[in-house]
């Protein structure tokens, strides 16, 4: 008697549709190749934790297990401990957005809040704006929903809008596919841009004109390097839906990030929360609470701006000397990233092994697009993990590659090989 044997591989049925479409995180895929000694890594969106004071991590933890213990130990609610999420409303009022705990869910950082709202709202098929290009994780939590992503070019002052209102032209009002507009407003990942206010307003106004609802991503507000305070969007109308996470202006390891939204849709998120791991980390709730109550964060904070202020001056500067003419970058003012674009006809994935040769990483721009091959003559290259010598060295070598594309290239157009449209 035999025992049939069911194999999990790529051609098994058993794998539902939705995986099969999901791809791997590049970010995640280089994080081998950048923990080698002798590559310099452009690629994660890290911040500096050794940046941290140990005694106000000693002060948040010790809190923590000395004075709430039995609650940092014990399941908790669904939507978090009423006290963090009291924290939460504090933070987003120093920002301008006042609002009150129960419009506030805590999440295992801003990644499970957007696995939670395409969970909640995506059907296949439904129609979803982003920035083009976009911050892959998002990308990552919605295509297991499948659904139909439409990407906007942005430029410097963010999402184009005229690009926005004739692709919804396209789309129709009242459609009902389409479901939200998902934007990184400040200091957009992976672009470094901002949106300006004109644009902020405009793209409100849009979205109860043609019924859609916008999520917020705001992982970098706080970290602005020039310029004054934008307003965020979910201060200018109350039916925005905004992501907050403490991941890059305390710890990404605690995993502790927010959505602020109406009563109602929190509703909906919280039932599906109930399913996908009933509670979050009381003990990750306490600390984070602790070190926003109890220590001189908005000094830490501080030191952190000062410090990515001169990395991304670093950046900047090192592209400036050894970048091609045929390149061209954004200039954040704020965050972690900066967008590089080479000419249409180079490809920075196929370079990706060379640039590794050379000791350095980047994540190739065809990570940010839903179709996975869309901007393949751009990168991403952040600034906020390395020193600005290691900064300069890794623009260096990442130049070197870049020319030795270029020189390539170069020889396939003077051969017929490869055909340049003119207006490049």
């Amino acid at each position: 008697m035999t025992t049939a044997h069911l194999a999990f591989d790529e051609t098994n049925d058993a794998i539902a549709d939705r995986v099969r479409v999901m791809r791997s995180s590049a970010v995640r895929d280089l994080f081998s190749a950048a923990t080698r000694a002798d590559v310099i890594s452009l690629s994660g969106g890290m911040p500096d934790v050794s940046l941290l004071p140990a005694s106000a991590l000693e002060a948040a933890m010790g809190a923590a297990l000395r004075d709430e213990r039995a609650i940092a130990l014990q399941y908790g609610p669904t939507d978090g401990l009423a006290s963090t999420r009291r924290v939460v409303c504090d933070l987003m009022r120093d920002i301008g957005v006042r609002v009150k705990p129960d419009q506030v869910l805590l999440t295992s950082g801003a990644q499970q809040a957007l696995d939670l709202l395409a969970k909640t709202f995506i059907n296949p098929s439904d129609i979803i704006i982003a920035e083009g290009p976009t911050y892959l994780g998002a990308l990552q939590a919605f295509s297991a929903y499948q659904p139909d992503v439409r990407c906007i070019p942005f430029d410097e002052d963010g999402m184009r809008m005229d690009l926005l209102e004739a692709e919804l032209k396209t789309i129709g009002k009242g459609n009902p596919r389409l479901k939200f507009c998902y934007t990184i407003p400040n200091f957009q990942n992976p672009g470094g841009v901002t949106m300006s206010m004109e644009r902020r307003k405009r793209l409100l106004e849009l979205s109860h004109e043609y019924g859609f609802f916008v999520v917020e991503d705001d992982p970098y507000g706080r970290l602005r390097y020039d310029g004054g305070h934008m307003v965020p969007l979910k201060a200018l109308d109350s039916d925005v839906v905004y992501l907050g996470t403490v991941s890059k202006t305390f710890a990404p390891g605690l995993r502790t990030g927010w959505i602020v939204a109406p009563k109602t849709v929190l509703a909906r998120i919280n039932l599906v929360k109930q399913g996908t791991d009933l509670c979050g980390s009381a003990m990750n709730q306490v600390v984070v609470e602790h070190y926003f109550v109890d220590t001189p964060w908005e000094r830490t904070l501080q030191g952190f701006v000062k410090v990515y202020r001169e990395r991304r001056d670093a950046m900047l500067a090192a592209l400036d000397e050894f970048f091609p003419p045929e390149a061209s970058w954004t200039h954040p003012e704020g965050g972690f990233f900066v967008w590089v674009t080479l000419p249409p006809y180079f490809d920075t994935d196929s370079m990706l092994s060379e640039a590794l040769e050379a000791g350095v990483t980047y994540v190739p721009g065809n990570s940010f697009f839903p179709d996975g091959k869309t901007g393949r003559n751009s990168m991403r290259i952040n600034f906020s993990y390395e020193t600005p010598e290691k900064i300069a060295e890794a623009i260096r070598r990442l130049a070197g590659a870049i020319q030795d594309r270029l020189d390539l290239y170069r020889a396939f157009i003077a051969a017929g090989a490869i055909k340049v449209p003119e207006e490049a």
